[in-house]
């Protein structure tokens, strides 16, 4: 952590506990559901696909949450900004986002709407198809984004997928002025392929006008995001446009652009891939963690691969692991 700041990172993200179940492609056809992507759903129909999912075990979540517990057991001093509603799931995720000792203070707010919920379903060949209500999280409003809070944090943290709702937009928006005020990095994950095409033309505004340092990106979404299916074309014509660009690619590893200089990491030996979910969360978590220590960018990148091969050899997106030891086993 940096001298100047109490927080290496500061997140907003959505309160989500997530509910896996394995499930076969007949029964993601069956429902109607986008493989391998993250669709919105409303109350009624979560009610309906978690009565019809199989066996389930609930496991705290959220993108930034996920990214904020893989950098804590990394060894990084961590707070978030979400929201949850005073219910059961509000009290499971504050327990396990507190456990991992991240600063969660936001107070909950009533029974309704309730806690979110992201209603997953794992095929057999590990892909994640996620159907998200966002509840409670959808109501985070700017009167919870603390300025004191914000400039404590190294780097602010935001998730793309926590766009959709006006509210938090407001409040990111109202973050990123604070941290840039106060010169503090701003760190940005693009989230889902999905994601990008409802708010491709607000995400373009805010890399063109310099609101973020750091852009967190898979294959898919930066294509989308560049509407080319030209890989190279869309890394350069971003990569020209913010300080660094990770994007992940899968069995393919990652690449960084970071000031014009790119570099690149083969993906971490994976004895069994279980589940994807939370494999991008993990490697920003990894990356963000090694730039703290101001490390060098093959570094960063290649603890982001050692935290993201952990989360994908178990089922949920929290790791399981000790990282630490796992980073200095591979890095010293």
């Amino acid at each position: 952590m940096t001298k100047e700041a109490r927080y290496d990172i500061v997140a907003i993200g959505n309160a989500i506990v997530d509910v896996i179940a394995q499930a076969d492609d007949a029964f993601l056809e069956e429902e109607q559901l986008n493989k391998g992507a993250m669709t919105l759903i409303d109350a009624d129909r979560a009610k309906q696909l978690y009565s019809d999912m199989g066996t389930a075990r609930e496991v705290s979540g959220g993108s930034a949450s996920n990214t904020l517990a893989g950098a804590s057991i990394l060894g990084r001093q961590c707070a978030l900004i979400a929201q949850v509603a005073n219910d059961q799931l509000g009290e499971v995720f504050s327990h396990d986002i507190r456990a991992t000792g991240i600063d969660f203070d936001v107070p909950p707010i009533g029974e309704q709407p309730p806690t979110g919920r992201c209603l997953i379903l794992v095929t057999p060949d590990a892909q994640r198809t996620m159907n998200t209500f966002l509840g409670a999280s959808q109501l985070l409003s700017p009167a919870s984004v603390d300025t004191k809070l914000i400039a404590s944090g190294a780097i602010l943290y935001l998730e793309g997928y926590l766009w959709d709702a006006e509210e938090p937009k407001a409040a990111m928006a109202q973050a990123i002025d604070i941290a840039r005020e106060h010169g503090r990095k701003v760190a940005f994950t693009l989230s889902d392929g999905f994601c990008v095409e409802r708010h491709r033309n607000e995400f373009i505004a805010l890399i063109q006008d310099g609101k973020l340092d750091i852009l967190f990106a898979n294959e898919a979404e930066i294509k989308s995001l560049c509407e080319t299916e030209d890989f190279d074309a869309a890394v350069e014509q971003t990569a020209k446009q913010i300080e660094t660009l990770i994007v992940t690619r899968s069995e393919k590893g990652a690449i960084a652009v970071h000031q014009g200089e790119s570099c690149s990491v083969s993906a971490e030996r994976v004895g069994k891939v279980v589940d994807t979910t939370g494999a991008g969360d993990l490697f920003a978590a990894g990356f963000l963690s090694g730039y703290i220590e101001q490390r060098s960018i093959e570094d960063c990148l290649t603890i982001g691969a050692i935290a993201a091969a952990e989360v994908i050899s178990h089922y949920g997106a929290r790791p399981e692991a000790d990282l630490r030891a796992l980073v200095k086993q591979r890095l010293g």
